[in-house]
């Protein structure tokens, strides 16, 4: 696959949108489901809607895989808010969450800034091969990082979330971002890999302890993100959930990303100003998404009075 240095990662893109347009329905739905069964007194696991939304999951999983394969994850993940943004317009019709002008105006601000992203983003990979991943992983920097987001979960998961997971979202929020640490990595891992399979090149020894490490771990990053979604959506509002989630797993990839592929470095100073500014517009929008819910919003100081008191 040819991504030089003029080239649009146009199929990258593509593929990255219509899987945040998806996935931007899967919370919508399996909320929805979640309250249908809740409201019969049964399982959610019967319901059809919460399944319909646990396959549109599965999909836009496997759309994001195909994504950050075909494009730089510094891209990817930022258009994300897309689906943010869907799945806002979404809950307003399935679970009747209607957006004041606050919630229209998050959406605006996500939409220019992941305009902005894609024409800022970086057209070149800096990992392009397997060999240059396996010296990536064994990275000293990676390595700290990577034994600190594992300290961290195993908190988080054993002590934090009994205790605290049903009255503060921030922490299955944390949960779920952090694993994005290794989800996103392993995903581009394997497509290197697959690449050179398909180019011919004889698998290793060591190239099969990659290929099984790196499924074994997307596999069970994949699994504790959808138990503690779940969760998250049995005691919190779906378009609360999916804004703050937004915002944290997209923080932690990039972050990864740029411990890992150090995509960074074939950016310009102008380039990197531009995503920097685009990704704060992108984070106060859906930071405007998320305080909508709460927040009343008027043009005449003296009616807001009359409706507080």
């Amino acid at each position: 696959m040819d991504k030089g240095e003029g080239n649009w990662p146009v199929a990258g893109i593509a593929t990255a949108v219509t899987s945040s347009l998806i996935n931007g329905s899967t919370f919508v739905l399996q909320k929805k489901g979640i309250l249908r069964a809740r409201g019969r007194g049964v399982s959610y696991l019967t319901d059809v809607v919460w399944w319909s939304g646990t396959i549109s999951m599965i999909v836009g999983q496997i759309g994001n895989f195909l994504s950050y394969n075909l494009a730089p994850a510094v891209i990817v993940t930022p258009l994300g808010a897309l689906g943010v943004l869907f799945g806002a317009v979404l809950a307003s019709w399935i679970l009747q969450e209607n957006l004041n002008l606050l919630g229209k105006l998050g959406c605006v601000l996500c939409c220019c800034g992941s305009v902005v992203l894609i024409v800022h983003a970086p057209k070149t990979e800096a990992v392009t091969s397997r060999l240059e991943f396996e010296e990536r992983l064994t990275d000293p920097v990676f390595m700290v990082y990577s034994f600190s987001v594992v300290l961290l979960l195993i908190v988080l998961i054993s002590w934090i979330a009994p205790v605290h997971g049903r009255s503060n979202i921030m922490v299955y929020v944390a949960i779920c971002s952090l694993l994005g640490s290794f989800t996103v990595p392993c995903s581009k891992g394997l497509g290197l890999v697959a690449q050179d399979a398909f180019g011919g090149t004889s698998w290793s020894d060591r190239t099969v302890v990659l290929v099984l490490g790196l499924l074994g771990t997307l596999v069970t990053s994949i699994l504790i993100q959808f138990t503690f979604i779940t969760k998250a959506l049995e005691n919190f509002s779906s378009n609360m959930f999916e804004a703050i989630y937004y915002v944290m797993f997209t923080s932690t990839v990039i972050l990864s990303s740029a411990v890992l592929f150090k995509e960074w470095t074939v950016l310009t100073v102008i380039d990197s100003i531009a995503l920097i500014s685009a990704l704060t517009t992108v984070f106060v929008g859906v930071v405007l998404l998320h305080i909508s819910h709460d927040a009343l919003l008027t043009w005449k100081q003296e009616d807001a009075r009359e409706k507080l008191d």
